[in-house]
């Protein structure tokens, strides 16, 4: 189940998402060195992938649709209150990238024939990118 390629709507876009991110870079088309997001469903689960500076904790705490690159270079997004809970509850945590080619616009037909699972609601048609915002041990830079 943590290893399949899943397309589902996330709290920000429709993704793919899995804990596999060599099946993310092979739907994607893209090389194995970038890095990708990993949501996590809790600040519980989150404090055990990367310590978050203390000036950043409350901010962090309070985010919506924010995605947050930490001083080790790793990127997080804490979700809360969204659908995409209901698959990420039960596995903690996932590597997210949007549903598409690299660099390309998103196309339903590829992204439905890449995906292992499909997951889709009612009226899950995406939305708008996370904010990214690149933590430092003192500042904060506004990346997208």
């Amino acid at each position: 189940m943590k290893n399949n390629l899943y397309l589902t709507p996330t709290d920000t876009t429709i993704g793919f998402v899995s804990q596999d991110a060599s099946k993310i870079d092979v739907a994607k088309q893209r090389l194995p060195d970038k890095h990708y997001i990993r949501v996590v469903d809790s600040l519980a689960t989150l404090k055990t992938f990367t310590r978050v500076p203390q000036k950043h904790k409350n901010r962090l705490r309070r985010a919506r649709r924010t995605t947050f690159i930490m001083p080790q270079g790793e990127s997080f997004r804490v979700v809360k209150g969204s659908r995409h809970n209901l698959l990420l509850n039960r596995v903690k945590w996932l590597y997210s990238s949007s549903a598409n080619l690299s660099g390309a616009e998103y196309n339903e037909l590829y992204a439905k024939k890449m995906a292992e699972v499909i997951v889709s609601f009612p009226d899950g048609n995406g939305g708008e990118a996370s904010k990214i915002y690149r933590l430092g041990h003192g500042v904060i830079k506004s990346v997208r």
